[in-house]
């Protein structure tokens, strides 16, 4: 039984939302699909509400937080997309671990996928195309004898420290170039 999906989200109204005008569109979204997902699951808990999340990861069902984390800089940057797509997704994830068997359940399973489209009506994707450039910089280069890396100032600093990165496709040990992306464009 397919059931209706969330409205779309405004995206004249989206664009003249300050932080935490975002916030709250973020928490009403997720409240919206809460609404849905209770039909199937009258007993749902509600899920707290971070946006705490940072990197490539655009959203993330934490269990043991007990709620759903949401990238700031990725929702700020593809808002009506974010709010389409990502919460969905992390809403799907939130009720299929709450049905009986959903701790058994594959992350992106036949059960996830169901929900996604016959809750949702949306198609089951698993990752998102949103740029995470300025979500997860990675300045620092290293480099093989295949290609150019990117590290992160955490990766970067272990680096420094004495830990060994090997290139997965040609295994060799990655050197520290000296510069960095963010140094080359100024």
């Amino acid at each position: 039984m397919t059931r209706a999906a969330l409205p779309p989200p405004d995206p004249a109204r989206l664009a003249t939302l300050d932080r935490e005008g975002l916030a709250q569109a973020l928490h009403a979204r997720v409240e919206a699909a809460y609404a849905l997902c209770r039909e199937v699951h009258p007993h749902l808990p509600r899920p707290r509400i971070w946006l705490d999340l940072r990197g490539q990861s655009a959203g993330q069902a934490h269990f043991g937080r007990g709620g759903l984390r949401f990238n700031p800089v990725l929702y700020a940057e593809n808002r009506e997309a974010f709010l389409a797509e990502v919460v969905p997704h992390e809403m799907a994830h939130w009720l299929v671990h709450h049905l009986s068997d959903g701790r058994r359940a594959r992350p992106h399973g036949r059960e996830w996928q169901t929900v996604m489209r016959r809750l949702f009506g949306l198609p089951p994707s698993t990752t998102h195309r949103f740029d995470t450039g300025r979500a997860s910089p990675a300045p620092h280069r290293y480099a093989c004898g295949c290609r150019e890396h990117a590290f992160t100032p955490r990766r970067h600093a272990l680096a420094r420290q004495g830990r060994r990165y090997r290139c997965r496709h040609c295994a060799e040990t990655l050197v520290y170039r000296g510069d960095s992306v963010l140094e080359n464009a100024t």
